[in-house]
């Protein structure tokens, strides 16, 4: 196995994007494609970590650039929400742009573009769960301390099946905003699992939080047990 990471330059709405491809050269054939939409900061090591974590159980991953080439930011940023609070104010161009990722993971040579999904942490998690609200053609979706408030205007019919991994202390997805994403789900015909974690709060597979006192904490069993959930559904889908 030789797993390399490869810069993907990209255009889309407002671009350039700067997104990476994490793939096994020693592969053969096309892999199924995963896409990885990391948090509020933006594509960094730790999301080049887990996907070659991901890499490594038979996928080509590509951790999504939704900001814009060089819009990066860190915790110690004062105003670290930024580019996330654009997004968030507009939906429509949040749909338009992980879909634009989707098109450039189906697009990689590595990647067999009927056989895809996507996971996303945090905020990456709204963006797993907007990329299956748009109607894309994703096998499943994985949402990790995810965001679940929908969109604005009507969605179209879910095909994608779903897992959420859910910390059921997080201050950011209350029980009301948990059950209120079940709701949706069903209504919309998806075949979805929730799996949340005792004790848990937001952040739950971030090594470098530790603010228990907010609500945001990582947790090695969360960590986990979240990961094996992920490649037992990965599995399924492409099993």
């Amino acid at each position: 196995m030789a797993i390399i990471r490869r810069v993907t330059l990209h255009d889309g709405p407002d671009g350039p994007f700067e997104s990476l491809a994490v793939v096994d050269t020693a592969a053969t054939g096309s892999l199924p494609g995963v896409l990885l939409f990391p948090n509020v900061l933006g594509a960094k090591e730790a999301d080049f970590a887990y996907a070659e974590k991901v890499a490594a159980l038979g996928y080509a991953v590509l951790v999504a650039d939704i900001y814009g080439q060089g819009k990066r930011t860190t915790r110690a940023d004062p105003d670290a929400g930024r580019y996330m609070a654009q997004l968030n104010a507009d939906r429509a161009l949040l749909r338009d742009r992980v879909n634009g990722a989707h098109d450039v993971l189906q697009g990689l040579a590595e990647v067999d573009a009927s056989r895809t999904a996507a996971i996303g942490f945090c905020f990456g998690g709204k963006c797993v769960l907007d990329l299956a609200r748009s109607g894309a053609d994703i096998a499943g979706g994985v949402s990790f301390h995810g965001i679940y408030e929908a969109p604005p205007f009507a969605n179209a019919a879910i095909t994608a099946k779903l897992l959420i991994c859910h910390g059921w202390d997080d201050p950011f997805a209350p029980p009301e905003a948990t059950v209120g994403l079940a709701r949706e789900l069903t209504d919309a015909g998806c075949d979805w699992q929730i799996h949340a974690y005792g004790g848990t709060g937001h952040a739950f597979t971030d090594e470098g939080v530790n603010m228990p006192e907010k609500g945001l904490a990582y947790s090695a069993d969360a960590d986990r047990r979240s990961f094996r959930a992920m490649a037992d559904f990965l599995g399924e889908l492409f099993g």
